[in-house]
């Protein structure tokens, strides 16, 4: 018997990695589309420099990584880069032209001071390529999103001076506004505690549900265009470039988990509609977004069919605890890379193979029990 080593991702079909990036890509087109019809010129900008800043960073890398090795003869910095060249492959490019955009549209457009943005895209994207997958070996052996990585990165150091601007698309003016997109402006109205939050929703028309769908509001670069993200999705999952299975899991589990925080609100607030509620918190932030473009990174979900059922239901359990509890209003960036950390785990062999057992399931309804428990007692009594 004759053993294969092979990197991430692991394809169950004779499509190439390559074919799968440029799928991707494709699906990407509609959002890239929207955000420069809406921004334009500063939507070029950042596309233009996360891209190349995490392009460069690979290239960098696989000429390191793969220069002469030490054999007594002494080798120059040409035939160091030149052996290097022959090793970069168009899987490298496409997969850091993929992470760049992403990471371009889960950001902001603008910061203040202007001149700032420059390094939140730089320093972030460089993050989120370094940290986030070359110290793992690069492409097909890291751990994070790379695109994950960076955003986090980038929100903790500098979240602070991002602003959002409105456009003509908006139909709102041209001003510039801070933290003033749907989720931000929610959590401004409730930094008390739960009840102030639930308190908040008490209106809720200052963000249209059709305005939510068609990204008319204020937001990061690409994840308020819903619509264009359906497209991408539907293509994605014609082109079977997603797998259902983490998709499907994750959104399910989060409008039932957002379900049941909504009969909370309306219990405590009568004037809310249930409906409305549901709708604003499906299509407010980047839960869509995260939900297609990122958690169905091939790399870094579980390889088996059920552990790629359980990624999907604990990503959506923790962007839920972390939407309504954590100190940030959005929660789907943080829960993928907390579940990045667990596709290990779910993948040991003991445990990690297609059969769905019955201790599996078993894990899959508890973590989504003990999540609705958490939600109705902390909603409930909480101050």
């Amino acid at each position: 018997m004759e053993f294969i080593k092979e990197t991430s991702p692991h394809l169950h079909r004779k499509d190439s990695l390559t074919r799968m990036l440029l799928d991707v890509i494709i699906a990407l087109a509609p959002v890239i589309l929207m955000a420069y019809i809406s921004y334009g010129l500063l939507a070029f900008r950042n596309f233009a420099i996360s891209i190349a800043t995490m392009v460069l960073a690979e290239f960098v890398y696989v000429i390191i990584r793969n220069k002469n090795p030490y054999d007594g003869n002494k080798h120059t910095l040409k035939e160091h880069f030149l052996k290097g060249v022959k090793a970069y492959r168009v899987t490298n490019l496409l997969a850091s032209i993929v992470s760049g955009a992403i990471f371009a549209l889960i950001n902001p457009v603008q910061t203040d001071p202007e001149w700032l943005i420059y390094i939140v895209l730089i320093s972030g994207a460089l993050f989120g390529m370094v940290i986030g997958k070359l110290v793992f070996g690069g492409t097909g052996s890291n751990i994070f999103n790379p695109a994950a990585a960076g955003m986090v990165f980038a929100k903790l150091c500098f979240g602070s001076k991002f602003v959002y601007p409105t456009t003509w698309y908006m139909d709102t003016g041209s001003s510039v506004t801070t933290g003033g997109t749907p989720l931000t402006a929610l959590a401004e109205n409730s930094v008390t505690g739960v009840n102030s939050y639930i308190g908040a929703f008490s209106d809720l028309t200052n963000y249209p549900i059709l305005d939510l769908f068609l990204g008319r509001v204020p937001g990061v670069l690409g994840e308020a265009f819903k619509f264009a993200i359906l497209i991408g999705l539907v293509y994605l999952l014609i082109r079977r470039a997603a797998d259902f299975r983490v998709v499907l899991p994750y959104l399910g589990v989060y409008v039932a988990l957002m379900a049941v925080v909504g009969l909370v609100v309306c219990l405590k607030l009568p004037e809310v509609n249930f409906l409305t509620f549901l709708a604003f918190e499906v299509l407010s932030g980047g839960v869509l977004f995260a939900a297609v473009y990122m958690m169905t990174d091939p790399v870094t979900m579980p390889i088996n069919s059920p552990g790629r059922v359980l990624y999907g239901i604990v990503a959506a359990c923790l962007t839920v605890l972390i939407r309504i509890f954590g100190a940030f209003p959005e929660g789907a960036v943080f829960s993928i890379l907390i579940v990045n950390m667990l596709a290990p785990v779910i993948d040991y062999p003991k445990w990690g193979d297609q059969r769905y057992t019955r201790n599996k399931i078993i894990v899959m309804v508890s973590v989504f029990a003990v999540t609705i428990l958490a939600l109705v007692l902390g909603l409930v009594f909480a101050k």
